[in-house]
C-alpha cells in the first residue's frame, strides 16, 4: 500500500483512517474547527489552491460528499473538474487507472475518488505520479475517511475532546458500512473506550472490525445511558436477499424512535451519515429533533474537506 505520509509527517494521500497517527488526525480536526468558526473562511482562502486543478472522480453516485468536496475545493480557489462515470469512456471499457492517468496528463494534481470496489483508491494512489494526491471519498465497504473525520469533529463539538469519557453507540448495517469502519478507526485512535454496536447478526461483520466493542442485538439495552448514537443507513443495494426479514421488522427492532431515544443520556446526540431511510432506521421526530446533529455533520463536511485538501495540496 502507498504510504499516506511523507517523511515529515505531512499527508501525501488520504485513503484510510486506519493507522493514521493521532497527531495527524487531531491536526486535521483542529484546522477544520478553525475553518468552521470562520464560516468556512469565505473568500479569505481563495488563494490557497489558486491555479491548481482537482478532479472529483466518482464511479458511484453521491450527493453530500461530492457537493461538499466541490465547495471545499472552490473555497480554496482550485479549478474543479467533475467526472461522471456514466458519461465517460469507462462505459467503453476504459479502466479506472487509465482514466486517472489521462486526467493527470492534463495537469490535474488532486483527485477525490469514490469507487464501488474495496481498496480501489489505495490501488490508484500506488500508480499516481509523484506530487499527485488522492482522497478516498468512499470505496466499497472499506473506508470513508473524510466522513469519519467530520463525524469526529461533530462529536467533539458536542461532547468535548475527551473521547475516553464518551459512550458511543453505532446501530444498524455495519457489515456494509464504510462509514462505520472509518468511525471505529477514528474513535479508537482518539481514545474512545466505550463503543457499543447494535444490529442483527446478519448485518454485522465477521472480521476484526468490532474488536473491543460491546456487541448486542438488543437496541433498548444498547441505548441505556449513551452519549451519542450513530444510526446507519440500511444499504439494500449492497446486501443479498434474506439478510433481513422485512423493512417493517427492521424498523421495529432497530429503528430509532423518540421513545427509544429517551433511554439514552438526557443530552445524547444523534448522528447519521446520510442518505437517511426515514421510517426505517430513523423516525422523522428524531431526525428533525433537537438532539439531531445530522445537518451539522453536513456543514462540518465542508470544513473537514477544506482542511484535508489544504494539507494535501496547499
Amino acid at each position: 500500500m502507498t504510504e499516506q505520509l511523507d517523511t515529515t509527517g505531512r499527508l501525501r494521500h488520504l485513503t484510510t483512517l486506519e493507522g493514521l497517527p493521532r497527531d495527524v488526525l487531531v491536526r486535521l480536526l483542529d484546522r477544520a474547527q478553525q475553518l468552521q468558526e470562520q464560516g468556512n473562511a469565505g473568500a479569505s482562502m481563495r488563494g490557497v489552491l489558486a491555479g491548481k486543478a482537482i478532479c472529483t472522480l466518482f464511479f458511484e453516485p453521491s450527493t453530500r460528499t461530492r457537493s461538499s468536496f466541490q465547495l471545499a475545493a472552490m473555497r480554496l480557489g482550485a479549478d474543479v473538474l467533475n467526472f461522471d462515470a456514466s458519461a465517460s469512456s469507462t462505459t467503453k471499457g476504459e479502466t479506472a487507472i487509465d482514466t486517472l492517468k489521462n486526467i493527470e496528463a492534463m495537469g490535474v494534481r488532486g483527485f477525490v475518488v469514490r469507487h464501488q470496489a474495496d481498496g480501489a483508491v489505495a490501488a490508484l494512489a500506488q500508480d499516481a505520479n509523484v506530487g499527485t494526491a488522492l482522497v478516498n471519498a468512499g470505496d466499497g465497504r472499506k473506508s470513508h475517511p473524510t466522513q469519519g473525520l467530520l463525524d469526529m469533529l461533530t462529536l467533539r463539538q458536542a461532547k468535548g475532546d475527551d473521547f475516553a469519557a464518551i459512550k458511543v453507540l453505532i446501530v444498524g448495517d455495519v457489515r456494509h458500512s464504510r462509514v462505520a469502519r472509518s468511525d471505529l478507526q477514528a474513535l479508537r485512535t482518539l481514545g474512545a473506550r466505550n463503543i457499543r454496536i447494535c444490529g442483527p447478526d446478519a448485518l454485522l461483520p465477521d472480521d476484526a472490525t468490532l474488536q473491543g466493542c460491546q456487541v448486542t442485538a438488543d437496541l433498548d439495552a444498547a441505548l441505556d445511558g449513551v452519549d451519542a448514537v450513530m444510526m446507519l443507513r440500511l444499504q439494500r443495494e449492497r446486501m443479498q436477499e434474506g439478510l433481513i426479514s422485512s423493512i417493517d421488522d427492521y424498523h421495529r427492532d432497530y429503528g430509532l424512535t423518540a421513545e427509544r431515544l429517551r433511554r439514552a443520556a438526557r443530552d445524547a446526540v444523534v448522528l447519521h451519515p446520510g442518505p437517511m431511510n426515514r421510517g426505517v432506521e430513523i423516525d422523522d421526530a428524531v431526525a428533525d429533533g433537537a438532539q439531531s446533529l445530522i445537518l451539522r455533520q453536513v456543514s462540518n463536511g465542508v470544513a473537514v474537506r477544506m482542511a484535508v485538501l489544504e494539507e494535501l495540496l496547499g
